[in-house]
């Protein structure tokens, strides 16, 4: 991570394993920065489909949580590319990029001389189909957070390193929003009511909902997602993200529903209890949801009762 006063991109310029430590000195010599500042390193793991959608994610991280990006593309040529470019940050920063596009075991040897020492590992993988061979494993060996969609990789928490899974993350302002239903004590007293649960998500992918879900059936105790519906919404947010809520038993209703921009109408019905109030439940970008999880690393219970509970949906 390091200031900079001219926020051009610089490279990228084809380099090799070997040289792109002296091709990042050069490119950094450009900018007249005297001194450097090293944070992290970002290994994220795609294939040319996705390749663009992870550029664009990286370039909008700040650089304080992953001063070296490495992406490497799984589904390359034969021969090993290697491309290195220094990357303007929003706040004046520059962060190094090395792509790599290879084949998975090319890549194997190829990324580790690549990880700056002594800093935070991150591994991030940018694809939608399951991981084979050994890339993903050796590299969590030597990760301190890996960043998955977990459920579709199948991909259990450890104490090895930090989970994070996207989804999970992105869903935090729907947890907040939801906790705040049940603030006053004669609304808490009524969770032991609800019965069942319908879950609404925008787009086809229902894993993040289902991951939600997990996280409000283990807090009322419940042993499986049995009584839960999940359902599409329509309510202009990206694929996968939710749309709202609900929480019914007899006699009582609990609700959430996203509306325009980042509100939330929120309602409470029980008895001769009627509440409705408004709530900002903000929309995240990839690029966001990437950042809170590297910010907040999460390896809490809370997050893997839900992921076990959502596992035995699939």
């Amino acid at each position: 991570m390091t200031y900079a006063t001219d926020l051009k991109p610089l490279g990228p310029v084809d380099t090799t394993v070997r040289k792109a430590q002296a091709t990042l000195d050069e490119l950094w010599a450009q900018t007249n920065v005297e001194t450097r500042a090293y944070t992290g390193n970002m290994i994220a793991l795609t294939v040319k489909k996705h390749l663009g959608r992870v550029q664009e994610a990286l370039a909008g991280l700040e650089g304080r949580y992953a001063g070296r990006q490495i992406i490497g593309v799984m589904d390359g040529t034969d021969d090993l590319t290697v491309h290195a470019a220094l990357v303007p940050q929003s706040g004046g920063l520059y962060v190094e990029r090395l792509t790599l596009e290879a084949s998975p075991e090319q890549l194997q040897g190829a990324i580790l001389p690549l990880i700056r020492p002594a800093t935070v590992n991150h591994v991030w993988w940018g694809a939608d189909s399951r991981p084979e061979g050994t890339l993903l494993a050796e590299l969590t060996e030597i990760a301190d957070q890996v960043i998955v969609d977990s459920l579709t990789l199948d991909v259990p928490p450890s104490r090895h390193y930090a989970l994070a899974d996207l989804g999970w993350s992105r869903s935090a302002g729907w947890r907040e929003a939801l906790a705040q239903l049940f603030d006053s004590p004669d609304a808490a007293r009524q969770l032991g009511r609800v019965t069942h649960l319908t879950v609404r998500h925008a787009g086809r992918k229902d894993l993040p909902a289902r991951l939600f879900a997990g996280f409000i059936a283990s807090t009322l105790g419940w042993t499986d997602l049995s009584t839960v519906d999940f359902r599409l919404g329509r309510c202009g947010r990206e694929n996968g993200d939710l749309c709202g809520v609900e929480l019914r038993g007899d006699g009582v209703h609990f609700s959430l529903k996203a509306e325009q921009g980042d509100i939330a109408l929120a309602a409470c019905h029980w008895d001769d209890v009627q509440r409705v109030t408004e709530v900002t439940v903000p929309s995240m970008t990839l690029a966001q949801g990437l950042a809170r999880v590297m910010a907040r690393p999460e390896r809490g219970e809370v997050f893997e009762r839900a992921w076990a509970l959502a596992k035995e949906t699939l």
